[in-house]
Parts: structure tokens; C-alpha cells; sequence
């Protein structure tokens, strides 16, 4: 039985950073199942699509990204988000985790770090 592919929404505002992880996760075991270019965008389309992975910048117009995080996962538990960043700042990092966030990919960043990262957080949904 094939195993079922992973969906991730990207809200990242930079369209190139955008653009990259698409084809970086373009092949592989995911399904970009969506693109948000604010946390408001970022909000509604995890609400209407239910993906399995949020990859989030950290750093985002229109609303916050701890304020993202916080909606987002009150309203689907289940979601994990993984934090795209160039700040790796501890106080940003403890507030991440502590708001929800399951991992993070560091800017700049390269294909075989974001899809290390994303397996280890797969792993855990099919548990």
C-alpha cells in the first residue's frame, strides 16, 4: 500500500525563499498543498486546507508569527509547524517552541537540511 504523502503549506513573504522550498519538496514524499505570502493568508488557508506541516517564517507582515502559530494550531492541534529562520536568536528559538513550533530550518538553508528536518517531523504524524 503506498504510503500517504505528507501535505505542506509554505508561509514564507519572500517569493524566491517561496520558490525554493517548492522545488525542493517538489518530488519527494509532500504535496505543497498551499502558499501564504502573510500570517493572515498563513491562518485562513491552514484552516481551510488542513495540512499536516506549516513551514513558517519567523519573520512575517500582517500578523505575527507567534500570533500565527497560536491560531493556527488552537484550531488544528494536530498540525505541526516548523519554523523558517535566519534569526537563531535562543530567546526566538525557547519562544517558538514554547508557542507550538516542532523544528526549524535555518537561512540560508539547503535541500538535503530542510527534507532532514521535514522527515524527522513526518515521522512523528505517523505515530
Amino acid at each position: 500500500m503506498a504510503q500517504k504523502r505528507v501535505s505542506i503549506l509554505i508561509v514564507e513573504d519572500n517569493d524566491m525563499m517561496r520558490a525554493i522550498l517548492r522545488s525542493i519538496l517538489r518530488g519527494e514524499e509532500y504535496d505543497v498543498v498551499g502558499e501564504a505570502r502573510n500570517g493572515v493568508i498563513g491562518v485562513e488557508m491552514a484552516e481551510r486546507l488542513k495540512p499536516d506541516i506549516v513551514c513558517m517564517d519567523v519573520v512575517m507582515p500582517e500578523k505575527n508569527v507567534l500570533e500565527a502559530m497560536s491560531e493556527i494550531k488552537a484550531a488544528r492541534p494536530e498540525t505541526e509547524i516548523v519554523m523558517i529562520t535566519s534569526n537563531t536568536d535562543p530567546d526566538t528559538v525557547q519562544e517558538s517552541i514554547m508557542n507550538g513550533a516542532c523544528g526549524f530550518i535555518v537561512k540560508p538553508f539547503n535541500a538535503a537540511k530542510v527534507l532532514d528536518t521535514l522527515s524527522k517531523v513526518s515521522s512523528r504524524l505517523a505515530k
